[in-house]
Parts: structure tokens; C-alpha cells; sequence
């Protein structure tokens, strides 16, 4: 084909003969240990795909990992079965609150990955957030359960060699995304509606929750596996509707950190979220929340760079699209070639908010009430500015306030660079998001 230029032979070639020298990283599973092991400090349980940390307090949580070969396919279906034979059996006795989170670029499912270190971070903070509702509310707390996808990140391992794998790892996020993995989410799905789905009575009384993670490549597959679902939960087809309703997602929401794909494939996503532009109801809850740093190298200059090559031989023309403000619809031409050499966070045109240090910080008590966040959430206006934490998150007049599809362009000093997405302020954020967005809102007790 055209667009396999001179850039991306020459690249393979490079790769082809740099890995006959040095060898491939690990293709091999990491977690082969599949009956459950009690977690208590880092070493611990390096083999295991089923994992338990601090039972009976309010940091206990469970963690499964499953993992991928290059080709998106399982490793070991049986590892995938133990873990979700775990979590049904979980989800069958009490509320849980699911996260998964997808790795990207030079990461993988090792033991010493720091990404498997800063995830169980994330899962020890949701856990702590999720006793204080617990105790707030008097609700029984659920219990927090995570998934750790896994696929190798890197084919190569020596340090900056294995950066000219950049092109072939996004090739490879895509197969990945086009594999297995939207099973693994859609029994992940089935999970937290193991209870609530049986009668009228128990999906009111129940509250288990599902939320996805990717970042860079792990954004990648994320957004590959989930595009066509999220696009059906949003228009919602199904026989007998009779009236349009909140917008649905897939599970309670998804959260892209720095991720490393095309624009342009965000933009039907994009278009069905600002048709007409809808005036969202207070009820609207977040689905989908792209995080991308103004100093990700990496997805601002390297992927562009890259795809200037890859696109060399596409035609792009400009389409007639529009944003929604407060004074309605505004023209907006989109530049297709723009929008197909430019990842999605740095696509000006699509950006809904941007997200600061906050100015002044909020000291919360260990029992904060986090429906006070999803209150004030439901109160936004055009160009309002949200106060969270230790970061503010302000609406730049381009969508409905409460379109459930956030595109967030994020301040240098919240994340560094590519990889420096488990900062205080952006978790503590995240953990915010998500709450927000899982907690049963007031009107439904």
C-alpha cells in the first residue's frame, strides 16, 4: 500500500535488526499463579492473578490481572476465568465498585511495573473514599475491585532504543483493542450487574459500578474496543424507546490519560454528543473523560511527526461541523488532515475544559460527602469553573456544561509529561471523577 512509506520501512528495518542483536522483551505470562493471595506489602504475591489487600479495613480492596499476546488474543483464557469467577463470586454477595485500567507504552503486568504500584495507589484511595460515603450515607460500603489488563508494552527492553518501537507499539494497542479485550470489559460489565439486573426492586436497591482507565497505547485500545458500544449506549436504538433520556456510556464511565490515538477517530463521538446541540438535564452524569497534558511530548509532537509520514498519501478535505456555546450553534470547519495527524487531547477544536491547580486548596475531612461534588457538578453553567481538591476544572463554552463527553486540556504542573499521570492532584481528581459519577445521585434514594 501507498501510505507503507520509505519512513516506516526504514523504521522496521531498524527495529528487525536492533531486536536480532539484543532479543525481545518478555513474551511470556507474568501472573500464572491463579488461586487468591493475601497481599500485604510490595513482593508479595509477584506471580498472582488474584490478589487481596487488607481485609476488614478501609484501605481492602481485590486485584486481578489479565494479559494479551501482540495479536489482542488471551494468553491464558483459564487466567481470565479464575479472575472473573473471583469477582462474580464477590459481586454476588455485595455492591462493588469495578475499576480496570489499561497500561501503555514501555509498561506491561510485571511485579515491579511501577504502573501496578500506582494503580493499587489509585484502588487504596477509592477504597478510603468509598468507606467515608459508606459511613456518610449508612449505606453498606462496596467493596473495591480492580482490574489490571496487560500486554507488552515494549518488544524491546533496552532504555532508549526501545523508544524507535513507538509506531509498531501503536500498531499493535489497535490489534489489541480490536481483539479480546471488549469481552473481558463487556463480562466486566456483566459483573457489576450481577445483582442489580435480577428485579426492579434490587436495580434501585443495588449500586455496583464499573469504571475503565487506559493511558497513551492503553487509551488506544480502550477507545478501539469501546467505539462502536459507546456509540450505540449514546443513541440508544433499542425497540420501544420513547423518549431520549440521559445519555448512556459504557459501564458508569471511561478515563483516558494521555492517549495516543488519532483525533480523527473521535470524531463521530464527537458529532452525536454536540447534534442539535442538546441541553443535557441536571441528571447527566459524566461518561467519558479524555486527560491530556499541555507537555506530553509524546502524543504533541512525536505522534504527529510520525503520522505527517504514515498519511502522506491520504487525501483530507474540510468538513462543516459545529460547537455549541451559550448563544447556541457556531460554525466550525474541521481540517480532516489536521485531525488525523493530531491525537485527540491536542485537537484544539475538540477540547470541552482545561484543568489548573486550584487556587486555593480545599482541606476535606476524612468523612467528605461526595454527593456534595455531584451537586455542584449538576449545577454548571457555560464558562463556569468547578472547584475540586486541589485543581479547578473550567468549561470553555464549546459544549453543553453537562455533555457527558469531556475532552480536558490539563495545566504543565499537573502532569509533566507522558508518563506523569499518577500525581497527587490528578488521582485525588480521578478518584473525584469517578466518585461523582458512581455514587447514587440524592433524587434516587
Amino acid at each position: 500500500m501507498l501510505k507503507n512509506t520509505l519512513f516506516f520501512i526504514l523504521m522496521t528495518a531498524m527495529v528487525a535488526i536492533i531486536t536480532a542483536l539484543t532479543g525481545c522483551a518478555s513474551n511470556d505470562n507474568y501472573r500464572t499463579e491463579l488461586e487468591e493471595c493475601k497481599y500485604s506489602k510490595p513482593g508479595d504475591c509477584s506471580k498472582s492473578a488474584i490478589q487481596h489487600y487488607k481485609d476488614d479495613t478501609d484501605q481492602e480492596h481485590h486485584l486481578g490481572f489479565v494479559e494479551f499476546d501482540d495479536q489482542g488474543q488471551l494468553r491464558d483464557r483459564h487466567q481470565l476465568e479464575e479472575v472473573l469467577k473471583h469477582f462474580y463470586s464477590i459481586a454476588a454477595r455485595q455492591d462493588v465498585l469495578l475499576i480496570v485500567f489499561v497500561h501503555g507504552w514501555h509498561h506491561n503486568a510485571n511485579p515491579d511495573d511501577s504502573n501496578v504500584k500506582d494503580f493499587r495507589n489509585l484502588l487504596n484511595r477509592l477504597a478510603r473514599a468509598e468507606a467515608a460515603d459508606s459511613r456518610n450515607d449508612g449505606h453498606p460500603v462496596r467493596t473495591v475491585l480492580g482490574m489490571y489488563v496487560g500486554w507488552r508494552g515494549d518488544s524491546l527492553t533496552i532504555p532508549w532504543v526501545n523508544n524507535l518501537t513507538f509506531w509498531e507499539r501503536k500498531n499493535t494497542a489497535h490489534d489489541v483493542g480490536n481483539g479480546g479485550v471488549a469481552e473481558v470489559f463487556l463480562k466486566l460489565e456483566e459483573i457489576v450487574n450481577v445483582r442489580s439486573g435480577t428485579t426492579e426492586e434490587s436495580r434501585d436497591k443495588h449500586n455496583s459500578r464499573l469504571v475503565v482507565l487506559g493511558h497513551s497505547f492503553g487509551g488506544a485500545i480502550v477507545s478501539t474496543a469501546l467505539h462502536h458500544i459507546l456509540t450505540d449506549r449514546f443513541i440508544d436504538s433499542r425497540a420501544g424507546k420513547t423518549s431520549q433520556g440521559d445519555a448512556k456510556g459504557f459501564g458508569d464511565l471511561v478515563v483516558l490519560l494521555n492517549p495516543a490515538f488519532e483525533a480523527m477517530r473521535y470524531t463521530s463521538t464527537y458529532d452525536i454528543s454536540q447534534q442539535d446541540c442538546r441541553q443535557y438535564s441536571h441528571s447527566q452524569l459524566p461518561k467519558m473523560a479524555i486527560l491530556t497534558s499541555e507537555a506530553d511530548w509524546a502524543t504533541k509532537v512525536v505522534f504527529p511527526t510520525g503520522r505527517v509520514f504514515s498519511t502522506l498519501f491520504e487525501t483530507h478535505g474540510t468538513l462543516k461541523r459545529h460547537y455549541c456555546n451559550k448563544d447556541g450553534e457556531q460554525d466550525m470547519p474541521l481540517n480532516e488532515g489536521a485531525a488525523d495527524r493530531s491525537t485527540v487531547g491536542h485537537f484544539e477544536p475538540f477540547r470541552t475544559h482545561y484543568l489548573s491547580p486550584a487556587t486555593h486548596l480545599t482541606k476535606r475531612s476524612a468523612d467528605f460527602n461526595y454527593k456534595t461534588l455531584q451537586q455542584n457538578w449538576a449545577s454548571q453553567e457555560p464558562s463556569s469553573t468547578l472547584m475540586f481538591e486541589s485543581v479547578e476544572l473550567q468549561h470553555l463554552d464549546r459544549t453543553h456544561p453537562l455533555n457527558p463527553y469531556l475532552n480536558i486540556y490539563v495545566n504543565k504542573t499537573l502532569i509533566g509529561d507522558h508518563n506523569d499521570i499518577w500525581g497527587d492532584e490528578v488521582v485525588s481528581f480521578v478518584r473525584d471523577l469517578i466518585m461523582i459519577s458512581t455514587i447514587k445521585p440524592k433524587t434516587s434514594e
